[in-house]
């Protein structure tokens, strides 16, 4: 499995240099999730239906640029075992990424800061756990999740 790294080991747009990352629209933030869970796509399906300012862009851990994107960040193109948020050039993981996202869908989205009192290790500790579980008590969609034609704007392949 590869080397799972932390959201500040990298420079900010690292990806813009590695030649296995094609090149995508980087002007807002994006978030890379698990098309076939039942519980990203829910995620994906709650931010589109949230960020009224059309904030977020959303790619498929599944595409090529989702698989590059986990492969450049050290994560297992396999095993979908946590969202990235990348925002101004930077990834964010597990409980940080999924905080930040929150935030950005402002309120009442962003009293999830509220969180940050509990110290990281242990929200990353709940984060895997639910992450562990996720496809077993939420389950996994037959087909990677589609948007409707209004909001296909905001995924990138």
């Amino acid at each position: 499995m590869p080397r799972r790294v932390n959201d500040a080991s990298r420079a900010a747009y690292s990806y813009r240099i590695d030649c296995a990352v094609p090149s995508f629209p980087d002007d807002r933030p994006i978030i890379v999730f698990g098309g076939y869970c039942a519980l990203c796509a829910g995620w994906a399906k709650f931010v589109i239906k949230h960020d009224h300012a059309g904030m977020y862009r959303l790619v498929h851990a599944q595409s090529p640029l989702g698989r590059a994107l986990y492969i450049h960040y050290g994560l297992d193109p396999q095993d979908y075992e946590t969202n990235i948020l990348i925002a101004d050039g930077r990834a964010w993981f597990k409980s940080e990424g999924s905080i930040r996202m929150a935030e950005g869908l402002g309120w009442p989205w962003r009293l999830a800061s509220v969180f940050r009192v509990v110290p990281r290790p242990v929200r990353d500790w709940m984060y895997e756990l639910i992450a562990r579980n996720r496809l077993r008590v939420f389950g996994k969609r037959e087909t990677c999740f589609v948007p409707d034609r209004a909001s296909s704007d905001r995924f990138l392949t």
